[in-house]
Order: C-alpha cells, then structure tokens, then sequence
C-alpha cells in the first residue's frame, strides 16, 4: 500500500471515530426521543426555537488585562468578547484563562446582551488548555468564538475536544453558540463546506453555530496583501463571506476599523458594511461601539414597516385565510422573520442608543 493511500485511511479513520465519540456522548445524556427532541431537535426545530443574539459591535477584550475586563460591567454593547487568541501574548495565555473563568461568575454585566470568550486557533496546540480552564467556572459562557477555521476538520477537532471538556460536567441542557473565524485563503475558499458541516454538527452535538467572522488581516497578511483605508483589496472576501453565511442563514461580522480615533472613517465603513448585507462589525475601543451599532440599527421607517407588518400577519392568521399581501407586496414567512428579527434587535438593545 502506498504511502498517500494510507495516510488517507489512517485520516478517514480517525475522523470517522471522532465523530463517533462525539455522538455517543450525546446519546448518553439523553434517556428518552422525547428529551432528544426537546433538548436538540431536527435543524430546522433549533433555527425557528433560538433566540436571536444581536451582535451589531462585536468588541474584543484582552482576557489578560483584569482592568479591562472589570470595565464590561459599565459597558453597553451587543458583544464583548473576552479574548484567549490575538490580543493574548504566548506567555500570558495562563493568565487570560484564569482571568476569564473568574470573571464568568463574578461580573455584572448588564449593558453587554453576549458575553463571549474567544479561544485559540485549532493549529495553536492549546484549545484544550483554554476549555479546561475556562470551563471551570459555574457561569458558562453564552458564546464561544473560534478563529482561524480553515477546513471541515478544524470543527471535528473542536468537537471532539468540547465533548470531552463537557463530559466534567453536569449541563445537559447546555448548548453553546458558536461563532467561526474565516482568517485565510483557504479558509474563504472552503467556507461553504465548513459552514455546511458546522449546521449539521449543530444538529447533534452541544453548540449551535451562529455567525461567521471575518478576519481582515490575517487575510491579507496570508494572501499578501496590503490593507487600505478604503479596503478595496477586500472587497471580493467580504462579498463572499457575507453571501455564504446568508446562505446558510448565519450572521456575518465584518471586518474592524484599525484607526479608532477616526470615527466619521468608522461610520462610512459600518454603513457599507450594512449596506453589503453584513450583521455587525469588529471594535477594538469603546469609542467605536455607538457609531458602529447606530450603523448596523435599522431605521426608524424599517421599525415601522416591522411593527406593522407582524401586526398584520398576527391578524391575518387568526382569519384564517390564505395568501397575505402588504403594501401591495405578497408575504412570506422569511419576511415575516425579518420583521420580528428586527424588532427582536429593537427590543434588546433597548438600552443602546440607536
């Protein structure tokens, strides 16, 4: 046999026992196809039962730096990510962790609507490291943030290793929302599969994914490209990564702003970025989070047409009849999604100014 043969076996192999184990731990917190339906569900069950995470600035926070942390309890933001990866040097990993865990249970945190924490890339070699630890604390975290997804593989050796922190314990209803990084070339070359395979692992195993995050440097940096105050270099990977999250009915976060200070530059890129169909955008100061939540908020005239046309159907249900026009437009179930998704955004960020 040849060498490329066996390697390929070898691969199909350990994959194919992977995701074994993954399901058998499924199984084993499950006593009944009641409790499967109730606590999983069939894909579509989960898309139409979650409840809808607004993540219009998503900020970073250096897990490392405990000040920084403590200043999240009087913070007003969509999405605080506290951060294991880029904003982490090497020898202070042990402390982000440990910092991470503690702060999980003991902030207040009432502006931020998702506490999220960001782990290492799969290639890093310390993803297991990072679960132990922050997996300790009683708080879980609400969402979890995975970067540098290249292949289909980067979320079965996620799985496998989440499964197996999560086996420690005793949350069976526990279901994290997961959201991936697309970093590279290769990454955006072969997002539609990861994506794909991302939905259906999230049929089964204890995270549902929902959005996708791109990475604008470590893109340029892989195709070697040079970043521009216009960002024309990115225009195409932007266009495909918010086409292909939207296929799959996912979030796509678009890329960050480096010049904090320039905030009337901020507002022109948030508002082209909305404009693409993007969901929200990537801060890295608290400075950005109003200019970039004003952006990604929908306008006073979108909330009308929202609040009317649930109004509306909710009527035209109870009638009985058939076939609804609005406005002089025909009316499906995704628009009706729409509207409630964006009063459901209205609603939650109640507290942010819009």
């Amino acid at each position: 046999m040849s060498f490329p043969l066996a390697k390929h076996i070898a691969h199909s192999y350990v994959k194919h026992y992977r995701l074994l184990s993954c399901k058998r731990w499924v199984r084993s917190r499950i006593n009944s196809s009641d409790i499967h339906v109730q606590l999983l569900g069939p894909a579509s069950s989960i898309r139409r039962q979650s409840v809808f995470t607004p993540r219009r600035a998503v900020m970073y926070v250096p897990g490392s730096e405990q000040k920084k942390l403590g200043k999240l309890e009087g913070l007003a933001v969509d999405c605080a990510v506290m951060d294991c990866e880029d904003g982490v040097a090497i020898n202070r990993k042990d402390v982000a962790r440990e910092n991470i865990r503690a702060s999980l249970d003991s902030l207040s945190t009432p502006g931020v609507g998702d506490l999220a924490v960001r782990i290492n890339a799969m290639d890093s070699g310390i993803v297991s490291d990072d679960l132990n630890i922050i997996y300790k604390a009683h708080n879980l975290p609400k969402t979890l943030m995975l970067p540098k997804v290249n292949t289909q593989n980067d979320l079965h050796l996620f799985s496998e290793i989440f499964v197996d922190v999560l086996r420690t314990k005793n949350c069976p209803n526990y279901k994290a929302k997961l959201v991936i990084f697309t970093e590279s070339a290769i990454g955006l070359i072969n997002l539609k599969d990861i994506l794909q395979e991302g939905m259906e692992l999230s049929k089964t195993l204890p995270f549902q994914l929902e959005g996708v995050v791109f990475g604008s440097d470590d893109f340029c940096a892989d195709i070697g490209a040079s970043r521009t105050e216009g960002a024309n270099e990115l225009l195409y990977a932007r266009q495909k990564v918010v086409t292909t999250a939207k296929a799959f009915g996912l979030q796509a976060i678009d890329l960050v702003h480096i010049n904090f200070r320039d905030l009337k530059s901020l507002e022109t890129q948030s508002l082209e970025g909305a404009t693409m169909g993007f969901t929200g955008k990537q801060v890295i100061h608290p400075n950005q989070v109003d200019v970039v939540q004003r952006a990604f908020s929908p306008s006073d005239e979108k909330v009308e047409w929202a609040q009317e046309l649930v109004k509306e159907f909710e009527t035209h249900q109870q009638s009985g009849k058939g076939a609804m026009t609005f406005r002089g437009s025909m009316i499906d179930m995704p628009l009706v999604l729409q509207a409630k998704n964006i009063l459901s955004l209205v609603k939650t960020n109640d507290n942010v100014k819009r």
